[in-house]
């Protein structure tokens, strides 16, 4: 009964994360080149990896870039081909939002929480940014070449490094603070 309990614990508490991380979602401020830098919306999905492991929070963050899918998917009409629609599905979505399960990496390994959580946050938005980056320069580039005159792979980095820069050192500053104030909620 009580692996019961703690699997319908987890469900709660990673659904609960789902919610409030798709809501920080919304909340986003247009940044300096384009995309933009939401209220830590990935932020959540960190903390349940950090709870449960890497294996649940990918699973979790699976869930969460199924929903950004659906809440973006208005950007897969401007695909050209099948391939092309695909690619956006999994490289903007799927696969970028999916590999932020893994920021709990370094929960165990580290000497310090702090060193683990800007280590599984700097590594596992560093691999969004890889996703994005490829789309904006083999993908969106092709469907709007930039107003700045830039090479696509430059653009690319310019514009989704920007944002997933900034991203990335708010959230770590934010998770430090909240594992300060509340660090039951990251074990």
């Amino acid at each position: 009964m009580e692996n019961r309990n703690r699997k319908t614990s987890m469900l709660v508490f990673s659904a609960i994360m789902i919610a409030i991380g798709t809501v920080l979602s919304l909340l986003k401020v247009d940044f300096i080149m384009g995309g933009g830098v939401t209220a830590c919306a990935m932020l959540p999905l960190v903390i349940v990896s950090f709870r449960y492991g890497c294996k649940w929070g990918v699973f979790t963050a699976f869930v969460f870039s199924v929903l950004q899918c659906l809440l973006g998917l208005d950007n897969v009409q401007y695909a050209t081909s099948v391939g092309m629609a695909i690619a956006i599905i999994l490289l903007d979505y799927i696969v970028a939002y999916s590999v932020i399960g893994f920021a709990g990496i370094f929960a165990k390994k580290a000497k310090s929480f702090n060193t683990a959580l800007i280590s599984g946050i700097g590594l596992t938005f560093f691999a969004r940014f890889i996703c994005h980056f490829i789309t904006g320069w083999f993908i969106w580039d092709a469907l709007w070449p930039n107003e700045f005159g830039m090479m696509a792979p430059v653009y690319s980095l310019c514009y989704n490094g920007s944002y997933m820069l900034a991203e990335a050192i708010i959230s770590s500053a934010v998770g430090i603070i909240l594992f300060k104030k509340k660090p039951d909620l990251f074990q």
